[in-house]
């Protein structure tokens, strides 16, 4: 009697093989190959899975307040302003606003400068008090009744196309912001425009006023300006002139806008002077354009950045893209966690940017613009990133580091020591039944000197180590 043929069993042994990596995605749906968490991961190899470029101690800051990349290396370190190591003027104890224009750089809240040129700091604003005299003058070489003010002591520190407030004159009439047409030789005799002024002596102020604001940007040689609802330009090229109202086109200009909540960031992008509101955009050039789109969220007017010709900031549904339409929101990747007081910056291709999240905990996450990649690298605070060539960031333990993927480093500089760690999100393999691991291969390229480390864990357990190389 023959028997019936056995039926065959399959060993169930599955084989999974992953050749090609992506980026940051801390979502319970994330696919294969990308990375539920990871530390000092960069995209430079992608879909090779390979840790960022070190960065590199310059120097420690006290006080770190703020910081500038361009032609030279500028910081503000507690009451100090340095440029290139060298201290070059005392400021406020306070973050700072840079922002250049020619060969000034300005400072705010302190409304100073720094001529890169000549190493002059100094004041935006000026005054001057003492005796003068109102009277008739000349202009453009003719006779000109009430148009001059006369310094009976020293000379005025005030230039032409300068508007001037004077205040404290016993004829009522001649108190009033004027601009100045033309002064003297000696600095001692202002000109205005015929009729500006009554005949009079006595004691006067005279002060050149810079408004106060929050944020400031360059644009088409010109500084702009916000703070609260209200938007200021600058005189063209001029930066010590703010209230030159002329009706010509290197006037200065100022405009409030009535859409609810203050303005909480600008940039220069696209050829236009932006403005944002936690809800909304505002363009300008000489013209206010309202635009109803995702502005930057409040406390995260340092995250505006351009790269990869894309403009990129915090707003109150994250991180968006914007490049002249309608702002679009990238990162979904981060999960499902809030961040805040976002610092950005850029090496023209990634977007780096420092979140704060809900508990207070720091993440620098670096957006690769050609693969369009999360990468997180660690938990440093970014105070300020500063772009002269090279990246620089500034953190708040006051550490000031070349970043990025420098092209050559500082002699003195001091390499920082590099861990980096990936972590894939839960394999399923198909059915949820019970399975266990039963050989893991892994091809990886170290450097002299490094180690690999291979942990396992299943089902929320603790880690196990598998390997070590």
């Amino acid at each position: 009697m023959s028997g019936l043929p056995s039926m065959v069993h399959g060993d169930g042994i599955k084989k999974s093989v992953q050749v090609k990596f992506k980026g940051y995605d801390h979502n319970l749906g994330a696919e294969e190959g990308s990375l539920w968490d990871m530390e000092n991961l960069s995209g430079d190899s992608a879909p090779v899975l390979a840790p960022r470029k070190p960065r590199y101690l310059l120097r420690t800051l006290e006080k770190p307040n703020g910081l500038y990349a361009g032609e030279s290396l500028c910081w503000a370190d507690g009451g100090s302003f340095y440029v290139d190591g060298e201290q070059k003027g005392a400021v406020e104890d306070s973050r700072k606003q840079f922002c250049a224009l020619g060969d000034y750089l300005i400072l705010l809240p302190d409304k100073a400068y720094y001529n890169k040129r000549t190493g002059e700091f100094g004041s935006l604003e000026a005054q001057w008090s003492g005796g003068v005299r109102f009277e008739d003058g000349v202009f453009a070489g003719e006779s000109a009744k009430g148009n001059s003010i006369v310094s009976t002591g020293e000379a005025f520190p005030f230039s032409v196309n300068e508007a001037v407030t004077i205040s404290g004159c016993g004829e009522e009439r001649n108190n009033k912001t004027a601009v100045i047409r033309e002064v003297s030789e000696d600095g001692k005799t202002l000109r205005f425009y015929e009729n500006s002024f009554q005949v009079w002596s006595g004691e006067a102020a005279l002060k050149r006023e810079v408004p106060d604001m929050d944020f400031l940007c360059e644009n088409e040689n010109r500084l702009w300006g916000c703070k609260g609802s209200t938007i200021y330009a600058s005189y063209l090229g001029n930066p010590f002139i703010w209230t030159n109202f002329d009706t010509v086109s290197t006037a200065c200009f100022a405009a409030d806008v009535g859409s609810a909540g203050d303005f909480t960031g600008c940039c220069s992008y696209l050829g236009y002077p932006v403005f944002f509101k936690e809800y909304g955009s505002k363009p300008s050039n000489f013209q206010v354009m309202g635009s109803a789109s995702l502005g930057v969220e409040k406390g995260s007017g340092r995250s505006l950045a351009v790269a990869g010709e894309r403009l990129f900031y915090l707003s109150r549904s994250g991180v968006v893209s914007y490049a002249g339409g309608v702002p679009q929101v990238i990162s979904q990747a981060l999960g499902q966690q809030r961040f805040r007081n976002a610092v950005g910056g850029s090496d023209g291709t990634k977007y780096y940017v420092s979140l704060e999240d809900s508990l207070g905990a720091s993440h620098l996450f670096a957006f690769d613009t050609r693969i369009g990649q999360w990468y997180r690298e660690d938990g440093v605070r970014a105070l300020e990133f500063g772009w002269g060539g090279e990246l620089y960031l500034l953190a708040s333990d006051g550490g000031l580091w070349l970043a990025g993927d420098p092209r050559s480093i500082p002699e003195g500089a001091v390499q920082e020591t590099l861990q980096s760690a990936a972590e894939f999100g839960d394999f399923i393999e198909g059915s949820p039944g019970k399975k266990g691991l039963s050989k893991l291969l892994l091809r990886a390229e170290l450097e002299a000197g490094a180690s690999l480390r291979v942990l396992v864990r299943y089902d929320g357990g603790p880690w196990r180590q598998a390997g070590q190389l």
